[in-house]
């Protein structure tokens, strides 16, 4: 079988990541991997981590280019790569511009798709955006739908998707993740640790702090800054904030947080130094859906800054907290957990709904057969 993977974004890197190793592991599989590098900085620092050397480079992004430029542009180049290689199968993942797009293309040359982390849903197409719909239009198009949790299957069964064509896989982001911590628990160390060491005094309560999304552009950057000042200014913490290379994101930052001695606001991590810092972190503030799958299985409580969220479970289970961008929420949640041991203690109890560390291979083993 034929097999393209195509992906664009650092979080897609991750989660593809075990998967691209364990289809080269089967004789069954012709498999070529094309990145869009939509993300690309930060997604050829996954690709060095985990040895994936792409055999296609769409090199597609462009500063400040429009959602619609972005799939034009993607359009044009996959177009190439499958009129190529004329794969069996295309596999996606999740809810990116990329994954939709080269769904969609694949759907046009009457290619089979099949969905890494499909079904999970909000149902308000504005938030995630554009992740929301682009997971909706995604899961129209596939044929084969890996579904993380038993919840995924049950609103693709619920959009009148045949059970035969769903498979409930766990998320192959929890194969990365225990691979890296594994790595990282047996003495793995780059510079970006070595640095992290010396800057973060680790006697004191280190909150990791993250965000992107586009939803939160504008006002609701703007008074998570905020909260984030009034916890620095009276607490005795450390919070450590890589800032996402978005003009959206930097200007608000730096602005609101740059002066206060106990924000360090840092590039990007490559992604095993995210691992070691979430390790290393006593809760977390993010607007990162990874991030609400990774943490539950480092035992680190998460606080949500949005008003939804298509990964329920973690919520359910107790790890998981949504306080959307009101300063007054992120404050509170945040004072509550430095404060309250017990309540800290049940958020941060490492259950994980997300997975086992098997995924990639009940996806192998399906498409095998």
């Amino acid at each position: 079988m034929k097999l393209l993977v195509c992906f664009g974004t650092r979080p897609e890197a991750i989660k593809m990541a075990s998967l691209v190793h364990k289809f080269k592991e089967s004789p069954s599989f012709e498999v070529r991997v094309c990145v869009t590098a939509q993300h690309r900085q930060m997604l050829d620092q996954v690709l060095d981590f985990f040895d994936i050397v792409p055999d296609y480079d769409l090199d597609i992004m462009k500063e400040n280019q429009t959602l619609n430029e972005l799939c034009g542009r993607i359009f044009l180049k996959i177009d190439e790569v499958m009129q190529n290689f004329k794969p069996d199968v295309v596999l996606v993942h999740g809810d990116t511009t990329t994954s939709t797009v080269c769904a969609w293309a694949a759907f046009h040359k009457n290619i089979k798709v099949g969905h890494v982390e499909a079904g999970l849903r909000t149902y308000n197409k504005f938030s995630p955006f554009p992740e929301e719909l682009n997971r909706q239009l995604t899961s129209r198009i596939c044929d084969y739908h890996f579904a993380p949790t038993s919840q995924s299957k049950v609103n693709l069964l619920n959009e009148n998707i045949g059970s035969e064509n769903i498979l409930v896989t766990g998320n192959t982001v929890i194969d990365s993740l225990l691979w890296t911590a594994e790595k990282l628990n047996k003495g793995y160390e780059n510079a970006a640790i070595i640095e992290l060491k010396s800057l973060l005094n680790f006697d004191k309560k280190v909150i990791l702090v993250t965000g992107h999304r586009r939803e939160n552009f504008g006002e609701g950057f703007l008074s998570i800054c905020k909260a984030l000042a009034h916890l620095a200014n009276n607490n005795d913490i450390e919070i450590v904030y890589p800032v996402h290379l978005n003009p959206q994101v930097q200007k608000p930052v730096m602005e609101l947080l740059s002066g206060i001695s106990n924000i360090h606001l840092i590039a990007p991590l490559d992604y095993p130094s995210f691992v070691w810092m979430m390790q290393k972190s006593y809760f977390i503030i993010t607007d990162s859906g990874g991030v609400q799958e990774e943490a539950p299985s480092l035992g680190k409580p998460v606080l949500v800054t949005r008003e939804t969220t298509e990964r329920p479970e973690a919520v359910i289970e107790g790890t998981v907290v949504l306080v959307g961008t009101s300063s007054n929420k992120i404050i509170a949640a945040a004072q509550n957990l430095l404060d309250n041991t017990d309540d800290y203690e049940k958020m941060a109890r490492a259950h994980n709904p997300y997975g086992d560390g098997k995924a990639a291979s009940r996806i192998v083993e399906f498409l095998e057969n």
